[in-house]
């Protein structure tokens, strides 16, 4: 058996790690943790729209190295809880859009089941967007269990 926890730093994603922790121990499952990295682009540029392409990308920074050490401090913080609980927990960085990056994962690495929290970190968006959990839930080809 193979579980694949999606964390993001929230508390809600941590519980998640922490209940797919419990039940690997009692089942002798792998436990493999991975965070997505949404880069953000900043503009950077003057007040006046972009005439070409080119101009317009040279006038965003891309914020994908700010987004890596904030997932790889994630991951370690996950790495610590797994070590407390003594079990052997495999890490890793997803890019791209989250919902998408999870469930390719677990399509492609034969992961038995997912675990995702209830609320992340953009929960202020989700009204707007959609939950991240809900969506992995409606997309996933195999079992979610989704964490409170």
């Amino acid at each position: 058996m193979k579980y694949l926890v999606a964390v993001d730093g929230s508390e809600s994603s941590m519980d998640a790690l922490a209940t797919a922790l419990e039940t690997a121990e009692a089942t002798g499952a792998s436990v493999v943790a991975l965070h997505v990295v949404v880069p953000e682009l900043t503009f950077i540029g003057d007040d006046e729209a972009p005439t070409s392409f080119a101009e317009a990308s040279e006038e965003l920074l891309d914020d994908a190295t700010d987004a890596e050490e904030r997932g790889q401090r994630t991951l370690e913080r996950a790495q610590e809880r797994a070590e407390e609980s003594g079990i052997d927990l495999e890490t890793g960085l997803l890019y791209g859009e989250p919902v998408e990056a999870i469930v390719e994962y677990a399509d492609a690495n034969d992961v038995d089941v997912i675990y995702i929290g209830h609320r992340g970190l953009s929960e202020r968006f989700e009204g707007l967007l959609g939950s991240t959990a809900k969506e992995v839930v409606g997309r996933a080809t195999v079992p979610v269990t989704v964490v409170r």
